[in-house]
């Protein structure tokens, strides 16, 4: 099985990790993974609009649709969740509500809402339920008439942006300043778990 184009399964069983460059190079293969398959694309389709004008922009869903994916797996990451089943929504609604980046925005019930709306409704409709908006420009969300507005270009950078902190936090756990959703979490080994479970480790 592949991780990237560099790595496979293999490199990562081949993983001693008593070794300190072990786990740096588990932190290089995860970075590889998640920025070739995920945040590469999105970055491209982000890119291909960005001189347009806002209302001929059509790739909102399918931008919606990746990053989506990517914060029930970050958080999966985070907590050394092996598989999301059952707890999809517990494990979203965690991410949105704890991470710097998203807290701000996203309220327990707002997110909710968004797991139903968007996440969801992407995933399983091809369409946002509700009259939610996916939108370009403005906050990463807003309210208008009662109506959710998502900004998928800030949305996904600040998913980028958390992903950049819990690499630092892999790669410097004693100098790294992370905030986790429960006490006494151990962010390298959940991390570690999460691969072996991917890896068939």
């Amino acid at each position: 099985m592949r991780i990237s184009l560099q790595y496979t399964d293999e490199d990562w069983r081949r993983l001693n990790f008593s070794d300190e460059g072990a786990w740096q190079k588990a932190v290089d293969m995860l970075e590889a993974r998640i920025t070739e398959r995920y945040f590469a694309p999105v970055d491209l389709l982000i890119q291909a609009e960005q001189d347009l004008p806002f209302g001929q922009r059509r790739f909102g869903f399918a931008i919606m649709a990746i990053d989506c994916l990517l914060v029930e797996m970050f958080e999966s990451f985070i907590e050394g969740v092996e598989t999301s089943d059952g707890q999809s929504k517990q494990l979203f609604v965690r991410f949105l509500t704890t991470r710097p980046r998203f807290r701000e925005y996203f309220s327990d019930t707002l997110a909710k809402r968004f797991y139903s709306e968007f996440r969801s409704g992407i995933f399983h409709q091809g369409e946002v339920q509700g009259d939610g908006l996916v939108w370009s420009v403005g906050s990463l969300v807003m309210e208008l008439n009662g109506r959710m507005i998502v900004n998928r270009t800030a949305f996904h950078q600040a998913l980028k942006d958390e992903f950049s902190d819990y690499l630092t936090a892999l790669r410097e756990p004693s100098q790294a300043s992370f905030e986790l959703p429960f006490p006494k979490i151990d962010l390298r080994e959940n991390f570690r778990s999460k691969m072996n479970a991917i890896c068939n480790r």
